[in-house]
């Protein structure tokens, strides 16, 4: 077995494992999103390249009601060997889900806005038909996926203030300058069911945001867009903020300190409490409501994902944190 490097990617970074060469798939079923990202996909001609490549491709029909798992699934039952999406990171994680399920490979097509999941990955996001390569000279990564209550995400979970940004209509179009502007405001003013967080013996009371992510992302500020430096770590990330009143919310904006933050990475489950029976929440960056509580809990390495042989890269690597809390005031 070559290493990673020997593949064109960065050993250390997306995985430890080695990646396996694929041997191509015959029936290969690709589900194109025309709308995202401003209409990414049809500016790449990325239905047409995949069709000329051999794959079955179903494009999504904004005007009709359609459920993309059943759709995947379908595709399972009629013989795919490969699935795959072109569109942003919430439709991703539904494939993704169906994928893994299945045992079957899934194919990243970064043609949404942010595109997180292919970052990670090393995908090229300027690019998105790039990765069509990958059918026929690809390599299998196998990566972990994440679980809220039965719900797969491919980036990351969020509760209170982070779910309500989820839900204004910034976001939408503007998410990490949104995040950014408005973040200290939500925190400072947001009134939302009560949430206890726990996870193997820490438990968290009364936090005003919570992300929890597949992977830990690389970053001191849950505002922040982030890099997960693996996706085979088997850990789950933890952000909590908390700000006890507005008041001295706005104290610690005009002094420049950061917000009280909890952070960890662990292998248990995490498990957020709340006073109702359904608590809206941010999933891949689409706004759903979960039943409390909301066990997550991370699959290692449960998705099979292929990528273009040459790979760019998943930028600079780093060990991820181990199983550890480290509190930021």
């Amino acid at each position: 077995m070559r290493s990673a490097d020997a593949y064109g990617f960065r050993a250390g970074t997306v995985s430890e494992n080695a990646p396996r060469p694929t041997t191509g798939a015959r029936r290969p079923f690709l589900i194109v999103n025309p709308r995202s990202g401003g209409g990414k996909a049809s500016r790449f001609g990325i239905a047409e390249r995949a069709r000329m490549l051999g794959a079955h491709v179903f494009l999504i029909e904004h005007s009709l009601r359609q459920d993309l798992a059943t759709v995947a699934r379908r595709a399972v039952d009629e013989g795919a060997d490969l699935l795959g999406v072109a569109g942003g990171d919430g439709t991703q994680a539904l494939v993704a889900e169906v994928a893994a399920d299945s045992g079957l490979p899934f194919l990243v097509i970064p043609a949404g806005t942010r595109n997180h999941f292919a970052m990670d990955l090393g995908l090229d996001r300027e690019d998105p038909s790039a990765a069509l390569e990958a059918l026929t000279d690809g390599v299998e990564l196998c990566v972990d996926l994440g679980y809220a209550g039965e719900r797969a995400f491919v980036n990351n979970v969020s509760f209170g203030a982070y779910a309500a940004l989820v839900q204004d209509p910034a976001y939408r179009d503007d998410k990490l300058g949104t995040a950014v502007r408005i973040l200290p405001e939500f925190l400072a003013r947001h009134e939302g069911p009560e949430l206890v967080v726990r996870t193997g013996l820490l438990t968290v009371d009364g936090p005003d945001a919570v992300l929890v992510s597949n992977n830990p992302y690389q970053v001191d500020d849950p505002a922040g867009p982030g890099r997960r430096a693996r996706l085979d770590s088997g850990l789950l990330g933890v952000l909590a903020v908390r700000a006890e009143t507005p008041a001295e919310t706005a104290t610690r904006l005009r002094s420049g300190q950061p917000h009280p933050l909890t952070r960890l990475a662990t292998p248990d489950d995490v498990v957020v409490h709340a006073d109702v029976p359904a608590l809206p929440a941010g999933l891949d960056g689409e706004a759903v409501g979960l039943p409390t509580p909301v066990r997550c809990r991370i699959s290692a390495r449960a998705l099979r994902v292929w990528v273009p042989r040459r790979g760019r890269g998943a930028g600079p690597a780093g060990r991820p944190p181990g199983r550890s809390v480290r509190r930021v005031v």
